[in-house]
Parts: C-alpha cells; structure tokens; sequence
C-alpha cells in the first residue's frame, strides 16, 4: 500500500524572505521595471555609470519600501488601506433639516 504524505502548506499566504502577499508581487513587479528603465536606457546610449547608479538606486529603493510596508501594514494592510480610501468619511444629507423634524414629531404623537 503506498503511503502519500499531506502537503502542510495548503491555505497559507505566500512568503519570501518575509514578504507576504501582495508585497512579493509588488518587489518582484518593481524589480522587473526597474531592469527593464535599465535595459533601455542602456540600448538608448545612456552612459553606463548613469545606468549602474539608476539600476542600483531603484533596486535598493524598491527592496527598502517593500520590506518597510510589509513591516508596517502586515499581510492584508495594502488591502485594508485600499478599502478605506473608498468608504467615505462622512455621508452628505441634502434633505432639508424641517422635514427631519416633522418625522421626529409624527413619530412621538403615535
């Protein structure tokens, strides 16, 4: 009879390194942008230097900002900031205040 082992990892979030989530997608989509301002600055006759400090500099930015999210806002933290810029802050009543008042008043003569 064969013996076949249960896979542990079903139903957990993705992690690299510390990075969970959306946060490996963005440092990895991040770095990718990054090689690609490179490859072509460097094909447009860009001087080299200029692109090694370039590629250098938006990669350690990108690696910095990701790991200080992820540290910051946890694993659904983008997503709960995201929701929250879509619920307003206050919600805008434009009815006039007196027929507020005459409701209020129907309600207590009953």
């Amino acid at each position: 009879m064969t013996t076949y082992s249960i896979n542990k990892g079903i139903g957990r979030t993705v992690e690299f390194r510390g990075l969970k989530a959306q946060y490996l997608f963005i440092f990895a989509g991040g770095l990718l942008g990054t090689l690609i301002l490179v490859m072509i600055l460097y094909m447009a006759g860009t001087s080299s230097y200029i692109c090694l400090f370039l590629g250098l500099g938006g990669a350690s930015l990108i690696v910095w900002q990701t790991f200080s999210l992820n540290r910051k806002y946890g694993e659904h933290g983008l997503m709960k900031i995201a929701a929250k810029k879509k619920h307003p802050r206050y919600i805008i009543c434009r009815k006039p205040v007196r027929r507020f008042l005459r409701s209020i008043t129907k309600s207590r003569a009953v």
